[in-house]
């Protein structure tokens, strides 16, 4: 996890499908150049009486969203989850369960750009200009990544039948 100084600003991001709330069963393919996150999106029955749950896994079928990432540079996903969102150091700036995120000045870009400004041909300028710090946050896990954007692309599928798609997703964009 990264330290967060003052200048973080948390923004909604309006054009990602909201998230399953009970199980979206998020998913990450990635390598040194390419990230998909993949998650079930919310569907809720109009029938509902409250009286039953419905299990799913990642062999149910149902909307799927596929987040491709564009440069992805670095990510993580683990805690917290929604019950501890709390204890996330951007909580209190608006960071919040069941939603995605854009952090604007970003800590965790500052912080990578530290770290990365012993490289030779390191322009800071450059470097802070290009990447972009998103987070979703889910029932049970936290996934962030920095990147320079991202692309959505829904499916009618299961999280497993989907992996075909971001297969070829990787395939066609070889780097």
């Amino acid at each position: 996890m990264y330290t967060v100084d003052d200048r973080d600003v948390v923004v909604p991001l309006e054009d990602v499908p909201q998230s399953d709330v009970g199980a979206p069963l998020p998913t990450i393919v990635a390598d040194d150049y390419r990230l998909v996150l993949e998650y079930l999106v919310s569907e809720p029955d109009p029938n509902w009486d409250g009286t039953y749950v419905n299990v799913v896994g990642t062999d149910t079928d149902g909307t799927v969203a596929l987040i491709r990432f564009h440069r992805p540079y670095a990510h993580m996903m683990g805690a917290p989850n929604e019950e501890a969102i709390g204890g996330h150091p951007l909580a209190d700036r608006g960071l919040e369960a069941f939603a995605a995120f854009e952090i604007k000045q970003s800590s965790w870009i500052r912080q990578l750009e530290t770290m990365n400004s012993v490289h030779p041909y390191h322009n800071r300028e450059r470097f802070l200009q290009s990447k972009r710090h998103f987070a979703f946050v889910f029932h049970d896990s936290t996934f962030e990544c920095v990147a320079h954007g991202f692309d959505v692309t829904i499916l009618k599928s299961s999280i497993l039948d989907s992996l075909d798609t971001v297969i070829k997703m990787f395939r066609a964009d070889p780097k």
